[in-house]
């Protein structure tokens, strides 16, 4: 700084072959101006006089010395830094603290590097890669398999398996019969071709049925109620000569009591109890 002819503007002394600061265009003696206009030091808390560097972010202000990473000490004075609850970090510390870690190699993701988002945890870009072709997976649609992502090309040559029916690939889900792979909607009824998944279905030989087109083609009748006998439900019935009757269908035509068990007489077409066969 030069001398000015002119006093201070605060305490008017001359500034003749003194130093001075200019504020607003008045001229103050630097005493005076440091009283006046200094800014506190946020690290020290000491005024930042005009014959030192204030620097400033945010409306708060530091000395050149002051201005330091709050973790490692290390100046930031020309250097990249973020901000954390009003606490200045070096990208380093700031990257340590609070940037995500990679999943696959555990190292920090640094600000500003592309991240790859995935379940809830992050990738750098490079480390996102199918774990079989090792080819970056980007936003391509993937499979996840033990932990492992996959392009969807590698797993179906890894894991996927092939729906008996249609030979195409089973991606999710799926029916097992007869010791092979389905999809869902390609297991059908061989008769009627109504889906059977979540339904109850009888095979016959290699092919599954639902219950009514079984009992339309396979199922033996009752010969007293004339409904289809199934091995669901009860599976108890008895055969008697080329007859059947379920087990709760087998009783006396006459008094309706239960034969099985019992000895009974065949009459014609009717069964009949010991004792109304008798009084016949």
């Amino acid at each position: 700084m030069t001398s000015k002819d002119t006093g201070c503007q605060y305490c008017m002394e001359s500034l003749h072959g003194r130093k001075f600061a200019l504020k607003e265009e008045n001229a103050y003696c630097v005493t005076c101006y440091d009283s006046l206009f200094a800014n506190s030091c946020e690290e020290c808390k000491m005024p930042i006089k005009c014959d030192s560097k204030d620097l400033a972010y945010k409306g708060r202000h530091w000395h050149e010395a002051c201005f330091k990473c709050a973790k490692c000490n290390h100046s930031l004075v020309e250097k990249p830094f973020a901000a954390k609850d009003e606490l200045l970090l070096c990208t380093e510390c700031y990257s340590n603290m609070y940037s995500s870690k990679c999943f696959h190699c555990k190292k920090t993701i640094m600000p500003g590097s592309r991240k790859m988002e995935f379940k809830g945890s992050s990738w750098h870009e490079t480390c996102f890669v199918c774990q079989y072709c090792r080819q970056p997976l980007g936003t391509k649609p993937l499979i996840t398999q033990d932990n492992e992502n996959y392009c969807v090309p590698c797993f179906e040559k890894q894991f996927a398996h092939h729906c008996y029916s249609c030979k195409k690939v089973i991606t999710t889900g799926g029916v097992t019969f007869n010791n092979q792979p389905w999809h869902k909607e390609c297991f059908l009824c061989a008769g009627c071709k109504q889906q059977l998944s979540g339904q109850r279905f009888i095979s016959k030989g290699e092919y599954p049925y639902c219950l009514d087109c079984f009992s339309n083609l396979y199922a033996k009748k009752c010969s007293a109620c004339n409904n289809a006998i199934t091995a669901l439900g009860d599976a108890k019935f008895i055969s008697f000569e080329d007859r059947q009757w379920h087990s709760e269908c087998f009783n006396c035509v006459k008094c309706s009591v239960s034969l099985v068990g019992q000895g009974f007489l065949s009459q014609q077409d009717d069964i009949l109890c010991r004792e109304c066969g008798s009084a016949m």
